[in-house]
């Protein structure tokens, strides 16, 4: 099976796993660009990981709840397709749950800081109007 439908269907199913919109998981995935086995460096000393670009500020946490080691968890998160995006989902579902907004969720995806995520935020939602998965406002 090609590495698109892997991952299409786990999306899929980590969009249902944690209720959150499969057209968000596009819109995030296709803003992040990531790939799998990738690990980009970022400013700050961490790394983002895999397709969805998971930041591994999320390693410990994830490495508790698996009951794992974080070097193992980083090597789940980076090198599989399908519990990369399924982290993904359950960290928009943790936003989700604390923000109770779709929009503010999808920002604190990227970053908490406003200026950082209201960037983000709107670049997801301009890949979701130029891909056709929402209607641009009027």
């Amino acid at each position: 099976m090609a590495a698109t439908k892997v991952l299409a269907a786990c999306l899929m199913l980590a969009s249902q796993t944690y209720s959150v919109p499969p057209a968000v998981l596009v819109g995030i995935y296709k803003a992040e660009g990531g790939k799998v086995g990738q690990e980009v460096r970022n400013s700050n000393g961490s790394y983002d990981l895999g397709p969805m670009q998971i930041n591994t500020i999320w390693m410990p946490d994830l490495a508790k709840r698996w009951g794992v080691q974080e070097s193992q968890a980083r090597k789940w998160v980076r090198d599989d397709a399908c519990t990369n995006v399924g982290v993904a989902a359950w960290i928009l579902r943790t936003h989700l749950d604390e923000t109770g907004s779709l929009s503010q969720a999808i920002a604190h995806y990227h970053s908490r800081t406003p200026s950082y995520g209201t960037r983000y935020r709107q670049r997801v939602v301009s890949i979701l109007q130029d891909n056709g998965l929402i209607k641009p406002k009027k």
